[in-house]
Protein backbone atom coordinates (compact mmCIF):
# COMPACT_ATOMS: atom_id res chain seq x y z
CA UNK A 1 0.00 0.00 0.00
CA UNK A 2 1.22 3.48 -0.83
CA UNK A 3 0.81 5.37 2.45
CA UNK A 4 1.50 8.80 0.92
CA UNK A 5 -1.24 8.18 -1.64
CA UNK A 6 -3.61 7.11 1.14
CA UNK A 7 -2.88 10.31 3.07
CA UNK A 8 -3.77 12.34 -0.03
CA UNK A 9 -6.94 10.28 -0.66
CA UNK A 10 -8.07 10.95 2.91
CA UNK A 11 -7.33 14.69 2.51
CA UNK A 12 -5.03 14.54 5.52
CA UNK A 13 -2.61 17.38 6.12
CA UNK A 14 0.21 16.26 8.36
CA UNK A 15 1.43 18.81 10.90
CA UNK A 16 5.10 19.73 11.13
CA UNK A 17 7.07 17.22 13.21
CA UNK A 18 7.92 19.22 16.32
CA UNK A 19 11.33 18.89 17.99
CA UNK A 20 11.33 17.80 21.64
CA UNK A 21 11.14 20.46 24.33
CA UNK A 22 13.00 18.50 27.00
CA UNK A 23 15.93 16.21 27.59
CA UNK A 24 14.88 13.48 25.17
CA UNK A 25 14.67 12.71 21.46
CA UNK A 26 11.48 12.72 19.38
CA UNK A 27 12.27 9.36 17.78
CA UNK A 28 14.74 6.53 18.23
CA UNK A 29 15.43 3.61 15.94
CA UNK A 30 16.87 0.43 17.37
CA UNK A 31 17.13 -2.58 15.10
CA UNK A 32 13.97 -2.49 12.99
CA UNK A 33 11.87 -0.70 15.63
CA UNK A 34 10.98 2.98 15.62
CA UNK A 35 10.00 4.44 18.99
CA UNK A 36 8.16 7.77 18.93
CA UNK A 37 7.98 9.90 22.05
CA UNK A 38 4.60 11.02 23.32
CA UNK A 39 2.83 13.49 21.05
CA UNK A 40 0.52 15.91 22.78
CA UNK A 41 -2.82 17.24 21.57
CA UNK A 42 -2.27 20.30 19.36
CA UNK A 43 -4.93 21.62 16.99
CA UNK A 44 -4.44 22.53 13.32
CA UNK A 45 -3.58 26.12 14.33
CA UNK A 46 -0.73 24.95 16.57
CA UNK A 47 -2.65 25.63 19.79
CA UNK A 48 -2.64 23.18 22.67
CA UNK A 49 -5.86 21.24 23.19
CA UNK A 50 -6.17 21.52 26.96
CA UNK A 51 -8.50 20.42 29.71
CA UNK A 52 -9.92 17.35 31.37
CA UNK A 53 -11.99 14.97 29.32
CA UNK A 54 -15.24 14.42 31.21
CA UNK A 55 -15.27 18.01 32.47
CA UNK A 56 -13.84 20.49 29.94
CA UNK A 57 -14.06 18.23 26.88
CA UNK A 58 -16.54 15.58 25.78
CA UNK A 59 -15.53 12.08 24.73
CA UNK A 60 -15.93 13.19 21.10
CA UNK A 61 -13.66 16.21 21.63
CA UNK A 62 -11.14 13.91 23.32
CA UNK A 63 -11.34 11.61 20.30
CA UNK A 64 -10.46 14.55 18.02
CA UNK A 65 -7.58 15.51 20.34
CA UNK A 66 -6.25 11.93 20.15
CA UNK A 67 -6.60 12.04 16.36
CA UNK A 68 -4.36 15.12 16.35
CA UNK A 69 -1.82 13.15 18.41
CA UNK A 70 -2.01 10.41 15.77
CA UNK A 71 -1.28 12.93 13.01
CA UNK A 72 1.80 14.07 14.92
CA UNK A 73 2.91 10.44 15.31
CA UNK A 74 2.72 9.97 11.53
CA UNK A 75 4.68 13.19 11.01
CA UNK A 76 7.37 12.04 13.41
CA UNK A 77 7.50 8.62 11.69
CA UNK A 78 7.88 10.28 8.31
CA UNK A 79 10.72 12.47 9.58
CA UNK A 80 12.45 9.48 11.19
CA UNK A 81 12.17 7.62 7.87
CA UNK A 82 13.75 10.51 5.93
CA UNK A 83 10.41 11.36 4.34
CA UNK A 84 9.75 7.80 3.13
CA UNK A 85 6.67 6.28 4.82
CA UNK A 86 7.09 3.13 2.70
CA UNK A 87 9.71 2.16 5.28
CA UNK A 88 6.88 1.52 7.77
CA UNK A 89 6.14 -2.19 7.96
CA UNK A 90 3.60 -2.02 10.78
CA UNK A 91 2.41 -0.15 13.82
CA UNK A 92 3.21 -2.32 16.82
CA UNK A 93 1.73 -0.39 19.75
CA UNK A 94 0.13 2.87 20.80
CA UNK A 95 -0.03 4.02 24.40
CA UNK A 96 -2.56 6.76 25.03
CA UNK A 97 -2.90 8.93 28.10
CA UNK A 98 -6.13 10.83 28.75
CA UNK A 99 -6.24 13.75 31.18
CA UNK A 100 -9.64 12.92 32.63
CA UNK A 101 -11.87 13.27 35.65
CA UNK A 102 -11.84 10.56 38.31
CA UNK A 103 -15.22 9.21 37.21
CA UNK A 104 -14.51 9.25 33.45
CA UNK A 105 -14.33 5.70 32.02
CA UNK A 106 -14.28 6.15 28.24
CA UNK A 107 -10.50 6.40 27.75
CA UNK A 108 -10.58 3.66 25.07
CA UNK A 109 -13.13 5.67 23.05
CA UNK A 110 -10.89 8.74 23.27
CA UNK A 111 -7.73 6.90 22.17
CA UNK A 112 -9.69 5.40 19.27
CA UNK A 113 -9.08 8.80 17.65
CA UNK A 114 -5.39 7.95 17.26
CA UNK A 115 -6.01 4.25 16.54
CA UNK A 116 -8.59 4.94 13.83
CA UNK A 117 -6.30 7.47 12.16
CA UNK A 118 -3.31 5.08 12.11
CA UNK A 119 -5.50 2.27 10.73
CA UNK A 120 -7.01 4.56 8.06
CA UNK A 121 -3.55 5.46 6.74
CA UNK A 122 -1.68 2.17 7.15
CA UNK A 123 -4.52 -0.34 6.65
CA UNK A 124 -3.69 -3.81 8.01
CA UNK A 125 -0.15 -2.60 8.78
CA UNK A 126 -1.75 -0.03 11.09
CA UNK A 127 -3.48 -2.57 13.32
CA UNK A 128 -1.71 -2.40 16.67
CA UNK A 129 -1.77 -3.33 20.32
CA UNK A 130 -2.72 -0.54 22.68
CA UNK A 131 -3.14 0.82 26.16
CA UNK A 132 -5.56 3.64 27.03
CA UNK A 133 -4.73 5.09 30.43
CA UNK A 134 -6.39 7.76 32.55
CA UNK A 135 -4.22 10.34 34.28
CA UNK A 136 -4.95 13.32 36.50
CA UNK A 137 -2.58 15.62 34.61
CA UNK A 138 -0.50 15.83 31.42
CA UNK A 139 2.30 18.21 30.37
CA UNK A 140 1.19 21.80 29.72
CA UNK A 141 -2.37 20.85 30.74
CA UNK A 142 -3.08 19.04 27.46
CA UNK A 143 -5.98 16.62 27.20
CA UNK A 144 -4.29 13.70 25.42
CA UNK A 145 -0.81 12.30 24.79
CA UNK A 146 -0.01 9.25 22.63
CA UNK A 147 3.28 7.49 21.93
CA UNK A 148 4.00 4.72 19.43
CA UNK A 149 6.22 1.87 18.34
CA UNK A 150 6.49 1.07 14.62
CA UNK A 151 8.29 -1.76 12.83
CA UNK A 152 10.43 -0.70 9.87
CA UNK A 153 11.25 -2.55 6.65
Amino acid sequence: MNFEKKIKELNIILPEAKPPVGSYVATKVTGNLLFISGQISINENGELIKGKVGKDLSTEQGYEAAKRCGLSLVSQAKTACDGDLSRIKSCIKLTGFVNSTNDFTEQPKVINGASDLIASIFGDAGMHTRAAVSTNSLPLGVSVEVDAIFELN
